[in-house]
């Protein structure tokens, strides 16, 4: 025993000799890690106090600390800044739904200004600036160097007031001007309308009202078409919408699944790492789902798009989305400032990043680019279809009764419907003619 206990305790000591002989570098590692840095801080000091004493002109200390600052968070992301006490009150009311300016959602790349997406019915979006158009110049003045937030403050003013923006657009030979007037932008989160029996969700946004508006929206427009029965399936549209609110994106998620999980985040500590799933109950009833996304579809919509895909809930359609899949999380500071820090990846149910990759369609569908019609084009749309019930004295049908002569005039008229809803907006038609199918199938309307 007397043995045992001497070789207990030689393992022992020999056990922290040896973890005291590994330990030792780390430590020393450590400490020349801490020396780096306070040097580092020094040198910062020291370029400060340069810049603040000999700078040709004199300079605001409040403004240099914070472009420091936010150098420091822009040169890690795209996504991570500094947010002035402005800033970061101007984010919190967009979140609310309401705010002024341009109406678009931007990033920065390569130096410039890139749209993510314009926002339904805004003045960005009347004046035509696209998903994916970078912005050049504001009112003539590059903003090649500039951060995102000093390029969207140059974006600012009153609201009625003119701004032009220089655009360089893919496919477009030379960069063009666009002007602009700024407006108050009020968000309506989602809207809804009927399309040939189906149900379209419009959602624009993802902020405080947009789980309610859908909701709402689906409720009202399936009782507008006399209940579940007369209803084809649900068309949810989310092209050009570059995200928002998280528990927002969960939430829509939810309104559509029954079970299993929606989305995760991992971040630099795997116990950091969040899980989230849906809960019983699904708005739609099981009837089909067309999931519409394009390349300004970004974060919160890929999250959703994600989950009902991965889940075969719903067929994805149109074109590959923006590729946003990290986590901001806001930090408030003193000062009433605030930090957008990346500190984490989202990941869909089925385990797959959307950070630069997207997410892609089920059914790739390109919305064509609208030509200008010519005149001869024009005449040929405008010139009357003659038929022989046009003609004078021809014998008419016989072998029809009034009612199914009605039903083929209803017939002829949702097909007139769909025809022009395709030449307006190609992705949406393709989305119906799809739900038409998989109700046809289904033996339902």
């Amino acid at each position: 025993m007397k043995k045992f206990l001497m070789a207990a305790s030689a393992g022992i000591l020999t056990g922290v000799v040896v973890t005291t002989q590994v330990a030792a570098p780390l430590l020393a590692q450590e400490a020349t890690d801490s020396i780096d840095v306070y040097e580092q801080l020094d040198l910062f000091g020291d370029i400060f106090e340069r810049i603040r004493a000999q700078y040709v002109e004199d300079v605001d200390t409040k403004d240099l600390v914070e472009a420091a600052i936010n150098g420091m968070l822009t040169s890690l992301d795209p996504h991570s800044s500094y947010l002035s006490p402005d800033d970061s009150e101007n984010m919190q009311v967009q979140t609310r739904g309401e705010f002024g300016g341009l109406g678009i959602e931007v990033t920065q790349e390569d130096g410039f200004v890139k749209v993510v997406s314009p926002m339904d019915g805004t003045p960005a979006d009347q004046a035509g600036i696209e998903s994916g158009d970078f912005i050049t110049h504001v009112d003539g003045e590059s903003v090649l160097g500039l951060t995102l937030n000093e390029a969207v403050e140059l974006m600012r003013g009153p609201v009625g007031s003119e701004i032009i923006i220089t655009v360089v657009r893919e496919g477009s030979p030379e960069p063009f001007d666009v002007s602009i007037i700024r407006d108050t932008i009020k968000l309506t989160a989602v809207r809804a309308r009927v399309e040939q029996n189906a149900v379209v969700l419009r959602v624009t946004t993802f902020n405080e009202q947009t789980y309610p508006n859908l909701e709402a929206g689906l409720a009202e427009k399936v009782e507008e078409l006399g209940g579940e029965d007369n209803v084809s399936g649900i068309i949810l549209d989310l092209r050009n919408n570059p995200g928002g609110l998280l528990n927002q994106a969960i939430k829509v998620s939810d309104a559509f699944l029954d079970k299993g999980e929606i989305v995760s985040t991992r971040g630099r500590n795997p116990q950091d790492g969040e899980r989230f799933n849906s809960t019983p109950g699904d708005l739609a009833n099981g009837k089909p789902i067309v999931v519409l996304i394009n390349g300004g579809s970004a974060s919160a919509s890929e999250i959703v798009a994600g989950a009902l895909q991965d889940h075969h809930r719903a067929i994805v359609v149109g074109t590959k989305s923006f590729g946003k899949g990290s986590v901001q999380t806001v930090m408030p500071l003193r000062g009433n400032g605030a930090m957008r820090l990346t500190t984490a990846r989202y990941y869909t149910p089925s385990g797959r990043s959307i950070q630069a990759l997207g997410v892609s369609p089920d059914i790739l569908v390109e919305q064509p680019r609208r030509t200008p019609a010519t005149e001869e084009d024009e005449a040929v749309t405008t010139r009357p279809n003659r038929s022989e019930a046009d003609l004078r004295g021809s014998l008419s049908n016989d072998s029809l009764t009034e009612d199914e002569i009605k039903q083929i005039e209803e017939d002829r008229a949702r097909a007139l419907e769909a025809a022009k809803l395709r030449e307006d907006d190609y992705q949406l038609a393709y989305a119906i003619d799809i739900l038409r199918g998989l109700s046809v199938i289904g033996g339902g309307n």
